[in-house]
């Protein structure tokens, strides 16, 4: 299973790169709307990279989708943070500041092992197949039972990679206007009104309510004015 396991993973990553190269030749060509229908179907894969996500800002910014290209440029924030992504959202929203993008090094660092889990995890795998191997190895001419704490120790975090391994939770506000409450419910105090292209940290939800960490407080939002990242 585990062999089956990582053979179908590679299999996949393949065909994936195959993919991104084809669409890459596409944009290189100026056929930008075949192009964007490949990084389309790789994105709603959760498949990206920086350079793609410009690309897909690129494209869509010219159609006039100002809506979507200022969603894939806040991902790509994420990826690879600098100033020009911040004014380049600003200019698409007609905005003159933006609230929640900053990103600490820990969640940084959540967000990166969440985009290569796959890879993390057939690393693991890979590593798992490996201590097997050793460990019937090392018994077999030692003539002593093979020691199996790094197996398990691998199987463990192979479970909680693939199962656990989850990165922060951030929302794109996309509606104008959009008004941030103290409470999920229509009688909440009024904190903000907001513009399109702040960003919010989403904690839970509730109903058709996000619960959200707004300038270090807690507030909600609707979910129909906010896309998840």
């Amino acid at each position: 299973m585990i062999f089956l396991s990582i053979s179908l993973q590679s299999i996949h990553c393949q065909a994936d790169v195959i993919d991104l190269k084809k669409a890459d030749s596409l944009f290189n060509t100026r056929s930008y709307k075949e192009a964007m229908e490949i990084y389309d179907s790789s994105y709603q894969s959760g498949i990206y990279s920086p350079a793609m996500l410009l690309k897909m800002a690129f494209i869509t910014e010219g159609i006039g989708d100002n809506e979507r290209a200022t969603l894939y440029l806040s991902k790509y924030y994420d990826l690879s943070p600098n100033p020009q992504a911040i004014t380049k959202i600003k200019s698409l929203t007609g905005q003159t500041s933006l609230q929640g993008y900053k990103v600490s090094d820990g969640r940084r660092f959540m967000i990166f092992l969440t985009e290569y889990q796959d890879y993390i995890v057939g690393l693991l795998a890979v590593f798992l197949v490996l201590s097997i191997i050793t460990s019937w190895v090392t018994s077999r001419k030692s003539g002593k039972s093979p020691t199996f704490w790094p197996t398990i120790l691998l199987i463990i975090l192979i479970f909680g990679a693939n199962n656990f391994l989850d990165g922060p939770h951030t929302g794109l506000v996309t509606s104008s206007p959009t008004f941030i409450v103290t409470e999920p419910s229509a009688g909440g105090e009024l904190v903000d009104m907001v513009e399109p292209g702040h960003r919010v940290r989403i904690k839970s939800t509730k109903d058709i309510w996000y619960e959200v960490e707004w300038k270090d407080k807690k507030a909600y939002i609707k979910k129909e004015d906010v896309t998840r990242l």
